[in-house]
């Protein structure tokens, strides 16, 4: 009875302690809206201004910027997009005045140890097409606005007026649709900086394939090429893709990641939960549900349902060969159940966070920056690292994705 209560004790205990650090390795930062953006026509999808939370850089961090873009998916056609014009992923009306900074944005050295004291930023994202839609007719009956690509452009301006015009370092970074949003725009984004600054990408989560689904149906490039179509996405992707793929295709960073000339470093898990759920196994392709719990849970899954998910991650990797052996493309491919590693401090820097050659993702991503180290590694397959953050779903919050 004793002994049940001590274990009891120091299990509260642990999990204390756990909070403590959750809060300490957090500090919350207020939102700022760039309300000159609207006279450009930068807006969100209800024509709201865009916006941004800035923790101010300090000490030896003072030059050194990273614009950290917000995921959430995206809209593809006029029935999504309505449903985002009213909340926070489509008007900056609905958005939190401030949130948590943890992670790659953290403020403190022991969190954060490398990019603590620059200038940290997270971009809002409320355009729904990674920040490229540029559509002038606003139509009067749904009053949405497709200007994704202005948005971009009218933070970027902001910030360079606040003084990222004077940066010695500068970084572009994102998780998921945001992830992707720094693969898209990496060189534009290079363009804008001064040519004196070193600038570089980091996609977290971002770099989504065109693989088939468990029915043989190519489902994500169907909804990709909606999404560029509903946003008039083409002219601002990749010229390098466009000029010889179709626009739809311009959006999976496999097509054109090999022709971008800034240094950018890839964090993705192969067995990524984002691309399991919605783009192997997405509801319209298991309408019997045989996968619901599989997505929930990894560790649910059965033994065909894992040998599927293996082919996937064999196609993952293929698409990742088009990066080659390139110096400048860094990249950190674990074999967990993930999605979005850099924000959570449990996945970016603690003493039991995914590694990868003995080095956390908070290390590979500074190791590159600096030029200190290379680093190209992708792991084994599941289940062979243990040190992975594998995540579980609450079935009643799930999202059913696309």
């Amino acid at each position: 009875m004793e002994t049940t209560r001590i274990g009891q004790w120091l299990n509260l205990l642990v999990v204390c302690v756990l909070l403590l650090l959750k809060t300490q390795a957090s500090s919350y930062v207020p939102i700022t809206y760039v309300q000159n953006a609207v006279a450009k026509g930068a807006v969100c999808l209800d024509g709201s201004p865009p916006a941004y939370h800035f923790d101010k850089g300090f000490g030896g961090g003072i030059n050194s910027w990273l614009v950290q873009f917000e995921g959430g998916g995206w809209c593809n056609n006029v029935t999504t997009c309505l449903s985002r014009k009213y909340n926070r992923l489509g008007s900056s009306k609905q958005m939190a005045k401030q949130i948590a900074f943890s992670g790659i944005l953290g403020n403190k050295q022991l969190f954060n140890p490398d990019f603590y004291n620059w200038n940290r930023i997270k971009v809002r994202y409320c355009d729904g097409a990674s920040f490229t839609g540029d559509v002038e007719a606003v139509n009067p009956v749904t009053k949405l606005h497709f200007r994704g690509a202005r948005v971009f452009t009218a933070v970027i301006e902001d910030l360079l007026a606040k003084g990222m015009k004077n940066a010695g370092n500068a970084i572009i970074s994102g998780c998921s649709a945001g992830g992707l949003t720094s693969i898209l725009h990496c060189d534009r984004f290079r363009a804008l900086l001064p040519t004196r600054a070193n600038v570089k990408c980091i996609s977290d989560a971002g770099y989504f394939i065109n693989a088939r689904d468990v029915s043989g149906t190519r489902h994500i490039e169907q909804f990709f090429s909606q999404i560029v179509a509903t946003h008039g996405s083409a002219r601002n992707l990749p010229p390098s893709c466009t000029s010889r793929l179709s626009p739809g295709l311009c959006f999976f960073p496999q097509y054109f990641v090999s022709q971008i000339a800034t240094p950018i470093f890839l964090i993705n898990a192969a067995y990524d939960s984002w691309q399991i759920k919605n783009i192997l196994a997405p509801g319209v392709a298991d309408p019997r549900g045989h996968w619901h719990s599989c997505k929930l849970d990894i560790n649910n899954c059965s033994s065909n349902q894992l040998d599927t998910m293996q082919g996937f991650r064999t196609e993952f990797l293929r698409a990742l060969t088009v990066l080659g052996n390139s110096q400048s493309k860094g990249m950190f491919i674990d074999s967990c159940y993930a999605h979005c590693q850099t924000e959570m401090q449990e996945t970016w820097f603690r003493s039991d966070s995914p590694l990868l050659a003995k080095t956390t993702i908070a290390k590979a991503v500074a190791n590159w920056f600096y030029d200190r180290r290379l680093f190209h590694q992708i792991d084994c397959p599941y289940p062979c690292n243990p040190s992975c953050h594998n995540r579980i779903f609450d079935p009643r919050h799930d999202n059913p994705g696309i």
